[in-house]
This record gives C-alpha cells, sequence and structure tokens, in this order.
C-alpha cells in the first residue's frame, strides 16, 4: 500500500524487469538506510521541536525480526550493497546489538554502519562492534558546551565526547563526524571543528542545513552554504583541493586539507551539500521508515507500506515487488521532478528528519 502524504498522486508505470532498485531515471539504489525508531534523546532546533514528537508506539515499530528479515530481502534479491541504522536514535532502539548480529549472522561481508548523537555510545561501543557494526557516524555541532545546549536543548557534550573516544577504543572506524553549521550560532566554530577533528583522526563532514525542521523556519537566506563552509576553513588557515577520490556516489563531496600551507595533507573534510550543489542524479539510496515504509526520496510525499505484507504473510517476493515500484516511483529531486529546494514549488514534507531517518 502506498500512503500519500499531501501531494497529489501521480501514476506510475510498472517497472521494467531490470535487477536490482531501479528508478525512472536510470539511477539503481544500493544503499539501504532503515530507521530504527522515531524517538531521540536530544531535540536539536534543526531537526526537532523543543517538546519532542507524538513517538509510534511500540507496535507499530518495526520489530528486530522484521528488520533483519527487510535487510536480507535487500541483499539477497535487490542487490544492496551496504546498511546504515539510523533513527531518531538508534542507540535508544532495544536490543540493538541483537539486531546487529542478525544481519551479520546472514551477510559476513555486508557493511554495516550507523548514525548516532553518541549518547550512550560510551556504554554500547564495544558490545555493538562484537556484533558485527563497522563503523559509526556522529553528530556533533559545536565543542563549546553553551553552544552545544542551544543546539540541543540538552546539556551532554561532554557524553558525546565520552562515546567518541569509546567508538575509536572499539575499533569502529573509520569514525565520521557530521556537523550542520547555523548561521550566528556554530559557523564560526568550522575551523576548530576541523583541528580537532583532524588532530584524533575522525572525518568531518559539513553538512548543509536542510528544510526537515518540525518547526518549519528553514530559510536558504539563512544556511550556511557549501561555499561560505569552504571559505570559513581557508580564513582559518586550511588549504583545500579536491580529494582525487571517486565519490562513487557518496554525497559528501571530500577536500584534501593541508595546515599552514603544508606540502602534505592533514586528512580530509567533506561537505554535503543537498541545497547548493544537489547530487541526486547519482543518489544510490533507499530509505525505510521505523514503522516499515519506504521512502525513496528523502525529500518524498508518498511512502509505501512494507510492514503490512510483513504480517501479512507476505512471501519475500512479494515484498521485493512492492519495494521495487516503490523505488521505481522515486522522484528526480528533492521530491519533484527537478532540484530545487528553497524554490517556489518547493514542498517541505510533513515527516521532519527524526521521523524519516538520515
Amino acid at each position: 500500500m502506498s500512503v500519500n502524504l499531501g501531494l497529489p498522486r501521480v501514476a506510475r508505470p510498472a517497472p521494467p524487469e531490470l535487477p536490482g532498485l531501479p528508478d525512472r531515471f536510470g539511477r539503481t539504489a544500493t544503499d539501504l538506510r532503515i530507521s530504527l525508531t522515531d524517538k531521540c534523546n536530544l531535540r536539536c532546533t534543526y531537526c526537532m521541536p523543543a517538546d519532542g514528537l507524538d513517538w509510534l508506539s511500540k507496535e507499530q515499530v518495526l520489530t528486530g525480526a522484521e528488520i533483519i528479515r527487510l535487510v536480507r530481502i535487500g541483499v539477497e534479491l535487490l542487490g544492496v550493497r551496504e546498511l546504515r541504522l539510523t533513527g531518531g536514535e538508534p542507540l535508544v532502539r532495544a536490543g540493538l546489538a541483537d539486531i546487529i548480529a542478525g544481519v551479520r549472522r546472514n551477510h559476513p561481508q555486508l557493511p554495516v554502519s550507523l548514525t548516532t548523537n553518541g549518547l550512550g555510545l560510551d556504554k554500547q561501543a564495544r558490545r555493538l562492534k562484537e556484533a558485527g557494526l563497522t563503523r559509526i557516524n556522529v553528530s556533533l555541532d559545536s565543542l563549546h558546551a553553551q553552544t552545544f545546549a542551544r543546539l540541543t536543548r540538552r546539556p551532554f557534550l561532554d557524553r558525546v565526547l565520552a562515546g567518541l573516544e569509546a567508538a575509536g577504543r572499539a575499533g569502529l572506524g573509520p569514525v565520521k563526524i557530521n556537523a550542520v553549521l547555523m548561521r550566528g550560532i556554530n559557523d564560526l566554530e568550522a575551523p576548530r571543528l576541523l583541528d580537532w577533528a583532524l588532530d584524533r583522526g575522525y572525518e568531518l563532514r559539513f553538512i548543509e542545513q536542510m528544510p526537515l525542521d518540525a518547526d518549519h523556519g528553514w530559510t536558504r537566506e539563512n544556511m550556511v552554504t557549501a561555499a561560505e563552509i569552504c571559505a570559513l576553513l581557508e580564513a582559518g588557515g586550511f588549504g583545500l583541493t579536491a580529494d582525487p577520490r571517486q565519490r562513487d556516489g557518496a554525497p559528501a563531496e571530500r577536500w584534501q586539507v593541508r595546515r599552514d600551507g603544508a606540502d602534505t595533507p592533514a586528512g580530509t573534510v567533506g561537505i554535503i551539500a543537498s541545497v547548493t550543489e544537489p547530487f541526486c542524479a547519482d543518489c544510490r539510496r533507499t530509505r525505510i521508515t521505523a514503522e516499515g515504509r519506504v521512502r525513496s526520496c528523502l525529500f518524498s510525499h508518498e511512502e509505501t507500506d512494507l510492514r503490512a505484507l510483513l504480517r501479512g504473510g507476505a512471501t519475500d517476493e512479494d515484498v521485493a515487488v512492492r519495494w521495487r515500484e516503490a523505488m521505481w516511483a522515486k522522484p528526480r529531486a528533492h521530491g519533484m521532478d527537478h532540484t530545487g529546494l528553497g524554490d517556489a514549488d518547493y514542498v517541505q514534507p510533513d515527516r521532519t528528519m527524526s521521523a524519516i531517518g538520515g
């Protein structure tokens, strides 16, 4: 069943007999992102209202067995080659290590990563590594305790830093840091964040703020752009040159970083410019929400329910067919048939990032 989230439904032709998860624009999804929960223990201003959201009930959320089955269908029948577990905040999901272990038993070679805010990671990192987690992404927008608390509405910077250290000790590398810069709040902190990450061997990625906030307060004028981020880093003493490695569908454009004119790169930094330099033409992601709905695009206004099939006795092949149909209907870009976040005809999805899964 397809669920329309507000815009008129457009009839789509059936997908052709092609392998995997193709769409109408020549792309094939191989990167699966599954949200384990919509709940989160932070209240980041660019993601969630201060009072939180109306959380899904336990019955609405996919069970561990259902998640493991969907991954197996994706890998064995639909060509999925990597998995990322998201939220909400996946570390608050009960049985997280068991889910990872179940996926790992079925797919010994599958890269499995997790995106987290880092709260509680110091207590779980080693167990998650032992269960089969490959690596981790941690969201961290500031190294100043007061700024961190302003952005997240929680005073937990020390706990996030402890989680990062634990991830490194557990071998969940390369550890990646995701940072969203907010104009007038933490944008001038960009050079310090990069310096700190390079010193610790973390891979820092700056992300342009996207219009997926619960308060619908996003404006393109207030967003810190990729070009501005590069300028901030260069003004802070860093030399940037394009990374020669192929991007290969990755959302981040990578730059080699040199400190103070040095000849040898100190590391790399990535910038995800979903708004100003969209990479939709090479998008390879397929998303499943915490309640088991396929979102073919982060900005989609339609979702396709797989949970009902799982709980209704459908075969793996039945689920795969429905999943393929959902991805064939994927829009060209930004939930539309053209790129244009912030354009007059762009309509922000009702769901926030925490409810979608990153």
